[in-house]
């Protein structure tokens, strides 16, 4: 099984042939991109979705906040 097939095994079918043909295409690049870099697809995907993703709204939230915040001092 190459590591395209074993990627693509993880989901199910969402019926919505859009989503999936997305999703489809987002694993081949998550694939490409892991073994351009040398690790898994699921190393990626930590890295990416648990690390990267969840750091990067909760900084944005931050400066949402604080521009707000300090627009509001303003007035």
């Amino acid at each position: 099984m190459t590591e395209y097939e074993r990627a693509l095994t993880t989901m199910g079918e969402s019926g919505v042939v859009i989503i999936d043909a997305v999703f489809r295409l987002c694993v081949v690049i998550l694939v490409d991109i892991a073994n351009l870099l040398g690790i898994s697809y699921e190393a990626l995907n930590i890295v990416l979705f648990v690390i990267i993703q969840p750091t990067l709204i909760l900084y944005l939230g931050w400066r949402l906040w604080k521009q707000n915040y300090l627009t509001s001092q303003k007035d």
